[in-house]
């Protein structure tokens, strides 16, 4: 067996209690899920004696040892590729991720993704998320998305952060702040888009507004912060949103459903490519020369899981979001 945990000596206020939820409360490390796994594999002993029923009820005054396996390698290589480290700790690691890298492995995607920058980034300084030496993700950008992210190294981090994500915001303090340039005039300087967003059953790799029964509810706040004009009629506008979840594709689908698309978005937005035509020459020519759509996450704060100090962080967008702004503005 691995590494040995605390010893945990049950009381009588635990008598009658499922094996997995006692561990549970006493290890806040640990999902529940885990400790399953760990319970059916044999790594629990109750008074020396290992225990593979996770649903064994307790009597309260027994003695119970946990030995951890060591982490298994993690499947993805690693490999040395560049990262912009926003901040780093034990238990976390927040990246400036750039346009154009995937977050996680996947078909088509097995290399040179932010996962596997990471796993040789981290090293040594991954404890594992549920038994294996890899980085917990715990919410995503898209590839062509540029900005901030969250990363967790261990269990513990991972379940504090993954519990705020699932939160989104709503009563505790994380907060994402996205950046984005879209088509045309908004109708109100601010507003909310609530929406339920579900997979296209046309194309698989779009995501649509539906009001069907598998949507997932999903809400997307807005504020207009410049307008760019050119001959006379507003073109584009650079709006800041954030997200009250945290859904696949969700801010370039809501906007789109409002038909104010992003720029740049080829899957969203491309009904609106004859549009480019009223911009300027200098707009235009930024926008081709982006080649992606106009979205960064700007701002991530949230509270550490660890120590539950306030973290904030915020980056400026990258060099083709700032030329693009640039020339709209220009215009």
């Amino acid at each position: 067996m691995g590494e040995a945990c605390p010893v945990i000596q049950l009381g009588p206020e635990e008598t009658g209690k499922r094996l997995d939820k006692v561990l549970a409360q006493r290890l806040p490390a640990f999902s529940r899920a885990r400790l399953q796994t760990l319970i059916a594999d044999g790594h629990v002993e109750i008074d020396g004696s290992a225990e593979r029923s996770a649903s064994r009820k307790l009597k309260g005054a027994e003695t119970i040892r946990i030995a951890l396996p060591p982490p298994e390698p993690a499947t993805p290589p690693g490999e040395a590729i560049p990262l912009d480290i926003a901040y780093e700790d034990e238990d976390l690691v927040v990246v400036n991720k750039p346009a154009g890298m995937v977050v996680h492995p996947s078909n088509g995607h097995e290399r040179g993704t932010l996962v596997n920058a990471l796993i040789h980034h981290c090293g040594a300084s991954l404890s594992g998320i549920n038994g294996v030496l890899r980085p917990g993700i715990v919410h995503r950008l898209d590839k062509d998305t540029s900005g901030l992210l969250v990363v967790a190294k261990n269990d513990r981090a991972h379940r504090g952060l993954a519990e705020q994500f699932a939160d989104h915001g709503r009563t505790g303090p994380l907060e994402r702040r996205y950046l984005a340039i879209v088509w045309g005039q908004l109708p109100r300087k601010s507003g909310t888009i609530e929406a339920g967003i579900a997979r296209s059953s046309v194309n698989r790799e779009k995501m649509v507004v539906s009001k069907a029964e598998r949507a997932r509810f999903a809400i997307t706040h807005y504020e207009v912060l410049d307008e760019f004009t050119h001959d006379g009629a507003v073109r584009a506008s650079l709006i800041a949103c954030r997200l009250e979840t945290g859904r696949t594709h969700q801010i370039r689908v809501h906007l789109a459903h409002i038909g104010h698309p992003l720029l740049g978005d080829t899957l969203y937005g491309s009904g609106f490519r004859t549009r480019e035509k009223f911009l300027s020459e200098a707009a235009h020519g930024a926008l081709r020369d982006m080649d992606r759509q106009a979205l960064h996450a700007e701002l991530l704060a949230f509270e550490h899981p660890r120590t539950g100090e306030p973290l904030e962080f915020v980056v400026e967008p990258p060099v083709d979001f700032t030329r693009l702004h640039g020339m709209l503005a220009k215009a």
